[in-house]
């Protein structure tokens, strides 16, 4: 593939990483509000300065605009399924981790950042899992609905 045609592909994938993270980043502060809410109806006692819920806040517009830009990565045609999940992983557990040592949300221990780690990896995969084998039952279902039509 020549330099100008990789640039084409990839300029349109950076734009929908970047419409997909604008559309949905503003969710991340609504969770983050709504968890502060459930926090404090059950009297737990927790107070923060002004700058940390504008980090707070920050933070979480940030993540959820990542989250949501990644899920262009296994739609990259020239990219198989495994280096998809892959630049997904180190794309996410990159800005969780960040942020949430930034914020305090995880203390920097190693047993805590073990758990942590592998919680992440597993939660990523088994989520990926799922989504894959409900995509796939969604082909074969429509390949059997043109199998039909093909054979009418």
């Amino acid at each position: 593939m020549s330099r100008k045609g990789w640039d084409c592909n990839m300029n349109k994938y950076v734009k929908k990483f970047c419409v997909r993270g604008l559309i949905f980043s503003g969710l991340g502060p609504i969770v983050l509000a709504i968890i502060y809410f459930i926090l404090q109806m059950n009297n737990v006692d927790f107070k923060m300065t002004g700058f940390e819920a504008c980090l707070g806040i920050v933070s979480t517009y940030i993540i959820a605009f990542v989250h949501a830009g990644s899920s262009v990565f296994p739609q990259i045609e020239s990219w198989g399924k495994v280096k998809a999940m892959f630049f997904q992983l180190i794309c996410l557990y990159t800005v969780y981790t960040v942020f949430y040592l930034i914020n305090g949300w995880i203390k920097f221990n190693y047993v805590v950042f073990l758990i942590y780690t592998g919680c992440f990896i597993l939660g990523f995969l088994l989520i990926w899992l799922i989504v894959y084998l409900s995509l796939n039952k969604e082909k074969d279902k429509l390949n059997k609905q043109l199998e039909k039509v093909k054979n009418k």
